[in-house]
């Protein structure tokens, strides 16, 4: 059946042929709705709730857009409203992570247990540089967050994203200059990957303790962002950091439940998670 007489179909209620259109862009909808949420949990929620109200609304579907672009406008909605509870993280959410982590020996253990038992386990630093993309990025108001992360990540057109989040193009490339504006500044002065004398070197401390045998400095150049930080200039350097990290689906790689239980861990420093094992609990369940 062509694509046309599938969306016809579904436009009449068939809830089949809506099925068949929304798994299309299933799986990139959900990777986004983690990078904002960073809770497999909600996600979860999320992915329900979008699929019922897109599924409810249909009949609302103009066709003004793409079938997907209209799904990503109903799920950052009630992205909005998820996160609207929460605080912006700050600056050093990443060091308060893991500060909790190097004092709490239950903590440690968790990790242990993850990297050797789960088959998403493996410690990747090019996946850590994933991980801090996202711990930077919700340092960001909520726009910010969503217009980068649909524009950088995504590739979703600019056009695409006016839509989206029912903005003019000017404020749209606004939010993506101060977005990348800012998150280069944290990088220029935070990434030991980039800047030698940069304050946070966590991506090579990981790879020392889940790859103790593995020389760190051949790791590091292994990366092209480490041999790249001498000759391109800072906004090249983040473009370059994106490329990396949309190569990535932070749901299915190989080291996603490692990276998972360290985001989960650095909720829990800054107080979005009120307890690190009940929040486990959660996830196990």
């Amino acid at each position: 059946m062509e694509k046309e007489d599938i969306l016809k179909k579904a436009l009449t209620g068939d809830i089949k042929s809506f099925q068949m259109l929304f798994a299309e862009f299933q799986n990139q909808l959900k990777s986004y709705l983690y990078r904002l949420t960073t809770d497999r949990n909600d996600v979860d929620d999320l992915m329900h709730d979008t699929f019922i109200k897109a599924f409810d609304k249909i009949s609302a579907y103009n066709q003004d857009s793409s079938l997907k672009t209209w799904v990503f406008k109903i799920a950052t909605n009630l992205a909005y409203d998820h996160l609207r509870k929460l605080n912006r993280w700050p600056a050093d959410a990443q060091d308060q992570g893991a500060i909790l982590a190097i004092s709490t020996a239950e903590i440690q253990q968790s990790f242990r247990i993850v990297h050797q038992t789960s088959h998403a386990g493996a410690y990747e630093m090019k996946e850590h540089i994933d991980f801090c993309f996202t711990c930077i990025s919700k340092t960001l108001p909520i726009e910010n967050q969503v217009a980068l992360i649909l524009k950088d990540i995504y590739d979703f057109q600019t056009k695409e994203i006016c839509l989206i989040m029912e903005s003019t193009e000017g404020v749209v490339k606004h939010l993506l200059n101060f977005s990348r504006d800012t998150m280069t500044n944290v990088f220029d002065n935070r990434c030991a990957l980039v800047n030698k004398n940069g304050v946070c070197d966590q991506c090579s401390q990981l790879n020392g303790i889940f790859n103790p045998k593995q020389d760190q400095q051949e790791e590091r150049m292994k990366l092209e962002l480490v041999k790249a930080s001498k000759k391109f200039n800072r906004a090249e350097l983040f473009t370059l950091r994106t490329k990396l990290v949309k190569a990535i689906d932070p749901l299915h790689s190989s080291g996603a439940d490692l990276q998972d239980i360290i985001l989960r861990c650095t909720r829990t420093a800054i107080g979005d998670v009120g307890d690190f094992f009940e929040s486990a609990k959660g996830k196990d369940n």
